[in-house]
């Protein structure tokens, strides 16, 4: 039995998220479906990230058995010419049978992008958020940097989500501003739902001062979600790597 992983890229503003689920298409349900088509025979996919409801990835990466022969590189081929525009694959790899795409994985890397523009062009409406007035990045930055290593992110998860512990371990955090876009980026051995979102919703209350280094501070030692700021949207967020 072969365990063959794919690298995907995506574009999740049609979907309802990765994982399958009664109502609404996934992209689950689709890339399983044009790999079931190929290999003639159904599979179980393993993603490293469940991405949600509207975020993109470049990085995404998925795993899934098969006893089938076929050659690698016409795999990549075959699902590309099956896959919708939306959806691509990068890469085919044969990895050992220990590997899976979400339990192997070491940590994951989002990226948050704001379009800090007069108005939103609509080549990148779908793809940030859209902030028209002045953001002091260099504040953003500042504040985020307090939350490299682990801490408690009680604050920053989706609302009434229960898990068994909410403390995460990051690595790395910045924000930088690259020409009118400002460009969050976390790298996490694991994250809560919504909390890179609910980062960078934070993250703009300090960006435009409604709120100080110190207040960002605060909210992440309260552990309670209703102290943090707003959900940024779907539609800025990106899973962008994920390391084995």
């Amino acid at each position: 039995m072969r365990n063959i992983a794919l690298v995907m890229e995506y574009d999740g503003t049609n979907y309802h998220g990765w994982q399958c689920q009664p109502k609404g298409i996934t992209l689950e349900e689709v890339t399983r479906g044009a790999v079931a088509r190929i290999l003639d025979h159904d599979v179980r996919i393993y993603a490293g990230g469940r991405t949600d409801a509207g975020v993109h990835a470049s990085g995404q990466v998925v795993n899934f058995h098969t006893g089938k022969g076929i050659p690698l590189v016409n795999l990549k081929k075959g699902l590309n010419s099956m896959l919708p525009d939306d959806i691509k694959v990068k890469g085919v790899l044969e990895v050992d049978q220990s590997f899976h795409a979400r339990y192997s994985a070491r940590s994951k890397v989002y990226s948050y992008a704001i379009a800090n523009t007069p108005y939103h062009s609509p080549f990148h409406f779908h793809y940030s958020w859209h902030i028209p007035y002045k953001i002091d990045s260099v504040a953003m930055d500042e504040a985020i940097g307090n939350i490299k290593g682990e801490h408690d992110f009680a604050a920053f998860k989706k609302k009434n989500e229960i898990y068994k512990s909410t403390v995460r371990n990051v690595l790395l955090a910045g924000v930088k501003r690259r020409g009118e876009f400002v460009y969050v980026v976390i790298e996490a051995t694991g994250f809560l739902r919504y909390m890179v979102r609910n980062i960078v919703g934070t993250l703009l209350l300090v960006g435009t001062g409604k709120l100080k280094k110190e207040d960002f501070i605060t909210i992440l030692a309260s552990k309670d979600r209703v102290n943090a700021g707003p959900t940024a949207p779907a539609k800025g967020l990106f899973l962008r790597r994920i390391r084995y």
